[in-house]
């Protein structure tokens, strides 16, 4: 039977109304996006409309031939039919991994999307987090140390820690190149990434969207299942880079924020790690870390 990769930007998505009918798929990306335009038809689900010169966000699945009829079903789709509710075309599909695929995508045409509401960001998940008085957050980098929030006086903010996490499947890097130096990111693949997880209101929210540089295409928001000890958290609020470039060593000051956030609820093991990773990697002095860590 032959099997073909398609990108899911709405209801298909984990832990949506419609995933069921992907529930036995093979999973290849679940940070992936495309070039298009999002819109909300006004009906529980959006609708992608092509377009280059901005990106829509989703997850990429590798189907068979009978998972993708019961999408074209859904999708009110039919090879060669006039009137189509959703076309579906190729497209290439791009991965935080580095990799790319050539995958369907159903599409609305550019007049079907004339008087509906474009989606900032690109991403159905976001959009509708914005709707919900409170979501988790869950913070691996600077986030975990709250001497910022305190001096930009949010720390109010920040108070309802629900617990310390781990994100499976995922490695912590360095991807963000800032003018003194990296910033942390999290890629797909082997590895697995610890953090914290907040409980925040959309006030939180505002204020993560301005220190993460989303309205300048620094970072992204993105959704993520996070594990603790006691159950898995579902479509957990993070950030990821948007431009990843090659790995660059983080300041003395920001590794140091890092491992002081990370010390009140993070695996020692996991500490450990980081720590020597900081040193064996990037070249950073254990000594001068610990001496900022205390300022």
């Amino acid at each position: 039977m032959k099997n073909s990769y398609v990108f899911v930007y709405g209801t298909l998505r984990s832990n949506l109304s419609n995933h069921y009918l992907l529930k036995d798929a093979n999973v290849i990306s679940k940070q992936c996006w495309t070039s298009g335009m999002l819109y909300d038809v006004g009906y529980g689900y959006p609708a992608m409309a092509l377009n280059y010169e901005s990106n829509v966000y989703g997850e990429l699945y590798l189907v068979s031939e009978k998972e993708l009829e019961q999408l074209d079903w859904l999708e009110g789709y039919k090879e060669n039919r006039i009137n189509n509710h959703y076309e579906r075309i190729l497209q290439t599909v791009y991965t935080d991994k580095g990799i790319s695929y050539e995958a369907y995508v159903y599409v609305y045409g550019d007049n079907q999307v004339t008087d509906l509401q474009r989606i900032e960001y690109g991403d159905w998940k976001y959009y509708l987090s914005l709707r919900k008085k409170s979501l988790c957050y869950f913070a691996y980098g600077s986030c975990m140390d709250d001497r910022r929030f305190i001096k930009q006086k949010v720390a109010h903010l920040f108070q309802d820690i629900v617990d310390s996490g781990i994100l499976p499947n995922y490695q912590l890097a360095f991807t963000r190149k800032a003018d003194d130096g990296g910033r942390a990111d999290i890629i797909e693949g082997i590895g697995e990434v610890e953090g914290k997880i907040y409980r925040v209101n959309q006030e939180a929210v505002s204020y993560l969207e301005k220190r993460e540089g989303v309205l300048y295409g620094t970072y992204r928001p993105t959704f993520v299942d996070v594990k603790t000890s006691k159950t898995v958290f579902k479509d957990v609020l993070t950030y990821v880079v948007i431009n990843k470039e090659e790995e660059t060593a983080p300041p003395i000051k920001y590794a140091a924020e890092i491992l002081r956030g990370s010390a009140c609820c993070l695996s020692e093991k996991y500490r450990m790690k980081l720590l020597r990773d900081l040193e064996v990697k990037f070249g950073l002095n254990f000594d001068d870390i610990f001496a900022e860590m205390k300022k």
